[in-house]
């Protein structure tokens, strides 16, 4: 004989109150994580904007260390501007036809040293500038040509010192530690600047556009940092500090977030 099973399955009300005790379970489990979640997300976006804002302070320092005595310059407090080298060295002095002498105008000189045993990213290039003793002051001032020349040729197949062609030039000033400088060429000036767009910028310029201060539509060497808030940056400038202070501050916002750094650097302006 056949056993008849009774077969009966969930009601709407059962299914109804099930809905309801995990909605009662979901939003009490809620209040505990939605914490945690927002503590993380808080946290990955403090230290993302942490890490741009020290990469940017980073890259601004390292410029300013290198850059050529007496040449950074801030216009206003959004904009920072300066010369930088990629090498430096001491020309031979004296009277004769490998020396630089002050008294007339020089269309070449030796390097004490060989340029080719330099590092590849120091070595002396044709188009590179050569600036001697820049005081950043008229009549010393490299920004306007006072104190620089363009090198036309470099000559070092003795192995003993370098010989350094230039566009004939003057110098005013003789160094005290017989020292000279170079400026790349493909970075004659650089600028960083916060512009209205909360961009901070690093663009360069020649020479021959010294007067454009401040570019904010220049070609971008590095990727925009973007959400700056206005910057502050300090020069304080003084004839008796050969090591002179220059002051960053940048604010980055995002979604309610600042994040403020500052970076304090010393330029060596000893020329």
């Amino acid at each position: 004989m056949a056993t008849q099973r009774n077969h009966r399955g969930a009601t709407l009300i059962e299914l109804i109150m099930v809905i309801a005790i995990l909605g009662v379970i979901a939003a009490v489990a809620s209040v505990f994580i939605k914490g945690p979640i927002d503590a993380y997300v808080d946290s990955a976006r403090r230290a993302a904007l942490t890490d741009a804002a020290d990469t940017a302070m980073r890259r601004m320092a390292r410029d300013i260390r290198k850059a050529l005595p007496n040449s950074t310059r801030i216009p206003n407090t959004q904009c920072l501007e300066l010369i930088p080298t990629k090498t430096a060295g001491r020309y031979r002095a004296g009277v004769d036809v490998l020396s630089l002498n002050f008294v007339t105008s020089d269309s070449s000189f030796n390097m004490l040293g060989v340029n080719k045993e330099l590092p590849a990213g120091q070595q002396i290039e044709v188009g590179d500038v050569v600036a001697v003793y820049n005081l950043g002051v008229s009549g010393a001032n490299a920004y306007i040509g006072d104190n620089t020349s363009l090198v036309t040729a470099v000559d070092d197949e003795d192995g003993k010192e370098t010989t350094i062609t230039i566009v004939s030039k003057q110098f005013p000033i003789a160094s005290g530690g017989k020292r000279f400088y170079v400026i790349p060429a493909a970075e004659n000036i650089v600028a960083y600047v916060c512009d209205d767009d909360g961009n901070l910028r690093r663009t360069v310029r020649t020479f021959a556009d010294a007067d454009a201060t401040c570019p904010v539509d220049g070609p971008i060497l590095a990727s925009n940092v973007s959400n700056v808030a206005p910057c502050k940056f300090i020069h304080d400038v003084s004839d008796l500090q050969r090591n002179e202070p220059v002051q960053l501050t940048i604010t980055f916002t995002d979604s309610g977030e600042n994040i403020s750094l500052y970076h304090q650097v010393y330029e060596n302006n000893w020329p």
